[in-house]
């Protein structure tokens, strides 16, 4: 998105008080519009095609469509080019966390969380990274920890990474951020970013939450050894 422009939010959630509370918190900022809300899912996948906004916080557990499906909807959106869609959680081990990833949320976020948290995870995820805390990171990986290992077949593209962007991935998969990326490599941060960018181009992927999936779902990573 240009930095330029205000980032554009519509809200998705069954409680009022969490709309209207979110919304304030997210008004007052002079880089984010509020251009919306919704109390269900079915709605916010309206909206969404209405009022094409640049994320969406969605609650998990909403009536008629629930959070997760509304999530696949939009990011079948005709066009190529869906919201960030950011998950709203009662509990940090919410039992979705994995099928959330895997319908396009780039994150997840605490109702409960501190108004400055609600910013930063707009921010990050509008300008294209993931907000993957490391509890939920330590939940998707006890996920895949539950799975058979037959069922996590390394995928072909994989093998069009470089050795240091498959060092680097593995790295994102434990939930690293550039910095503590570049540290553990010592490298420079920029070029960690540049790597990421290319294994997200190379790859396919949206952004480091689809990263992560992928390093676990392909077996590229073992849960254990992160």
């Amino acid at each position: 998105m240009n930095s330029d422009q205000p980032i554009r939010v519509l809200i998705a959630d069954d409680q009022a008080m969490v709309r209207q509370g979110f919304g304030a918190l997210l008004t007052a900022q002079p880089d984010i519009d509020i251009v919306g809300d919704a109390d269900d899912g079915a709605e916010a996948i309206d909206a969404v095609r209405r009022l094409a906004p640049d994320l969406v916080l969605m609650d998990v557990r909403m009536p008629n469509v629930d959070g997760l499906e509304a999530a696949r909807r939009i990011m079948r959106t005709p066009g190529g080019n869906p919201p960030k869609v950011v998950m709203l959680t009662t509990f940090d081990l919410d039992d979705y966390v994995y099928e959330a990833l895997r319908a396009g949320a780039s994150g997840f976020l605490l109702k409960d969380a501190r108004a400055d948290d609600l910013v930063h995870a707009v921010r990050v995820v509008a300008a294209g990274d993931a907000l993957l805390s490391p509890s939920i990171t330590r939940t998707l990986i006890a996920d895949f920890a539950r799975r058979p290992a037959a069922n996590r077949p390394q995928p072909e593209q994989l093998r069009v990474l470089t050795a240091r962007e498959v060092e680097v991935l593995k790295l994102i998969a434990t939930g690293m951020s550039n910095a503590e990326i570049a540290d553990t490599l010592v490298l420079a941060e920029q070029t960690v970013k540049t790597h990421v960018g290319r294994i997200l181009t190379k790859l396919d992927l949206r952004d480091r939450a689809q990263a992560v999936v992928l390093a676990y779902e392909s077996g590229l990573v073992q849960p254990g050894t992160a």
